[in-house]
């Protein structure tokens, strides 16, 4: 048994899927499916059950994989606790958000005042998330939905409702709130499933037993409002996010959507069993002690965007 075997049998359970793992781990699948046969052997117990070319981690190998996970966690941090001794800076801290423009201004200043500290930043849904921070590939996670992973502690940063966008001359236009029925047949612009603004859409239109009429599906949240603004559907956008990075607000009509749980949380969520530089320290020390961003909520009852006096 070696390292090898060990990362090659994390990456096969993580996935079910022999050649997914092969394509992450970039070796050919009839190299994987060896070595994987191999660490069978030498533990003299199967650990997954194979149904022709499909395979389903057992109860032997989820035993295996608890400590695997471990072992492999406990190297990772070991190198990078050499690598933040060695280092003259503060060491590396990695981030990931589903947008970057929710965090880029106050990473910004963490830059700004600690020149010396490694930051890299991901944009990651909330699958990946999940996976980044079991893999050790990220300290922290902006998330706006619940990351599930065991080991996993959170700090709320932000709450904020989210509102309706329509374009100028909509229907909607001028209207202070509407209801999830009244707006069953719109076409809608939002994120692909994984994003959270897709998994709000989703839910508030199943609570009222409707499924949302799509018009476009994207990666990047921060694109909707253009779409919107262009007439291509109405959508779901959080204050925080619409102005975020914006000198002139994109022009789009806002409107109060009258459902519960129309808003959006926003969480700094991290491993506790992980090892933390002292950049990654004082990054959450820093992220924790300030707002997250400063903004005004809109009027849905002007109809337009405003700056309050």
């Amino acid at each position: 048994m070696d390292l090898l075997q060990l990362r090659y049998f994390q990456a096969v359970a993580r996935y079910e899927h022999i050649s997914r793992a092969a394509q992450e781990l970039r070796v050919a699948q009839p190299s994987l499916s060896r070595t994987i046969a191999r660490l069978e052997a030498d533990l003299g117990t199967p650990l997954f059950d194979r149904e022709g070319r499909r395979i389903r981690l057992n109860q032997y190998g989820a035993i295996f994989l608890r400590h695997v996970d471990r072992a492999l966690s406990e190297l990772d941090d070991g190198r990078r606790a050499l690598r933040d001794a060695r280092d003259t800076g503060l060491g590396r801290v990695g981030i990931a958000s589903e947008t970057l423009l929710t965090i880029s201004p106050l990473l910004g200043s963490f830059r700004a005042a600690y020149p010396r500290a490694d930051v890299r930043l991901y944009q990651s849904d909330a699958e990946e998330m999940d996976r980044q921070l079991r893999a050790g590939e990220v300290d922290f996670c902006v998330a706006s939905q619940p990351l599930t992973g065991a080991n996993l502690e959170s700090i709320e940063l932000a709450r904020e409702e989210v509102l309706l966008a329509v374009p100028f001359g909509h229907w909607l236009d001028g209207r202070e709130s509407v209801t999830i029925p009244e707006i069953a047949d719109e076409p809608f612009v939002s994120t692909r499933r994984g994003h959270w603004q897709r998994a709000l859409l989703d839910k508030l239109f199943a609570a009222e037993g409707l499924t949302p009429v799509l018009s476009c599906e994207g990666n990047e949240p921060a694109a909707s409002q253009n779409m919107i603004s262009a007439g291509l559907g109405i959508g779901l956008i959080p204050a925080m996010s619409r102005q975020a990075g914006t000198e002139t607000p994109v022009p789009v009509a806002w409107v109060h959507v009258d459902a519960p749980g129309c808003s959006r949380v926003l969480t700094l969520v991290w491993n506790r069993d992980a090892y933390l530089s002292e950049a990654a320290l004082r990054l959450r020390e820093f992220i924790t002690s300030r707002p997250l961003m400063t903004h005004r909520l809109p009027d849905p009852r002007r109809g337009r965007d405003h700056d309050a006096p």
